[in-house]
């Protein structure tokens, strides 16, 4: 297969997922706009086929470059926003109706934009073999997990921002449990490979585990941190409420920092991503 025809097929896979996005989120503001008590039947289809459009665009682009897309903050967003998609998917499917409307089209919206950045001239993205360093197996596993584990924090912020707004107690704890279940998940990933697997590749790449001098390194531990005082909160002190759901809302925000802040305001070894 040609390069003229690979670099076709990324455009097309990209485009694909972009119109299914915007149509899934369509529907879900019609009914959100409507207030209509039946159950939206298509939005999260439609997300499933924009995830799997962009995990075709990552194949795809894996094979051009000849390594595993993620080595680019445009490959990892990517990835980001199609396993964001999938993760939506899956709750919409296990949860049903009890996943209030809003917490679809929230994460929707989020991931959607995540998408926009990716495919914006900002990102000045290229299709370009990886150097070196980043051709490692830990790298791939370092970023897959953490990108899974945030995938759920992302879940996590948007229904913590609903539950803060919402007023019905019975709603407000199935939030708040839903919440507590969907960070528990992230932060098991986000822990295996921000910090462990990352570790693990930090230690082949540049001789040694840690290093407090590089930003990202260190917002990384602050994210993780962040997330590990919302559980201690939970588990320990017993605390519920505004206190969980902003502690959960800051730790996405950290996220966010760690992925565009620290990679354009911050220089270090991980400037690259």
């Amino acid at each position: 297969m040609t390069s003229e025809v690979l670099l076709l097929m990324l455009k097309a896979s990209a485009l694909a997922a972009f119109i299914l996005q915007v149509s899934a989120v369509s529907v879900q503001i019609i009914y959100v706009i409507k207030r209509d008590k039946k159950t939206d039947p298509v939005s999260h289809w439609l997300l499933l086929s924009s995830a799997v459009f962009l995990f075709l665009y990552t194949a795809v682009r894996s094979v051009v470059i000849g390594f595993l897309a993620l080595t680019t903050i445009v490959e990892c967003l990517v990835f980001f926003s199609g396993v964001s998609m999938l993760v939506l998917f899956m709750y919409k499917r296990i949860y049903g109706q009890k996943l209030i409307r809003l917490v679809l089209l929230g994460g929707s919206l989020v991931s959607f934009l995540l998408l926009a950045i990716a495919s914006s001239p900002l990102m000045h993205d290229t299709v370009q073999t990886p150097i070196p360093e980043l051709r490692s197996l830990w790298l791939v596993l370092h970023v897959s997990l953490a990108f899974i584990g945030e995938a759920f924090f992302l879940v996590g912020f948007v229904v913590s921002i609903i539950y803060l707004l919402q007023r019905d107690d019975k709603q407000k704890q199935e939030l708040e449990n839903l919440s507590y279940r969907t960070i528990v998940i992230g932060y098991l990933f986000f822990t295996a490979g921000a910090l462990i697997c990352g570790a693990i590749w930090a230690r082949h790449t540049w001789g040694r585990f840690w290093s407090w001098d590089d930003p990202k390194e260190t917002w990384v531990f602050i994210t993780w941190l962040t997330f590990t005082a919302y559980l201690h909160t939970r588990f320990v002190k017993r605390w519920r409420g505004k206190l969980s759901a902003l502690l959960c809302i800051i730790g996405f925000l950290f996220t966010l920092f760690t992925l565009f802040g620290v990679s354009y305001l911050l220089k270090g070894p991980h400037s690259y991503l």
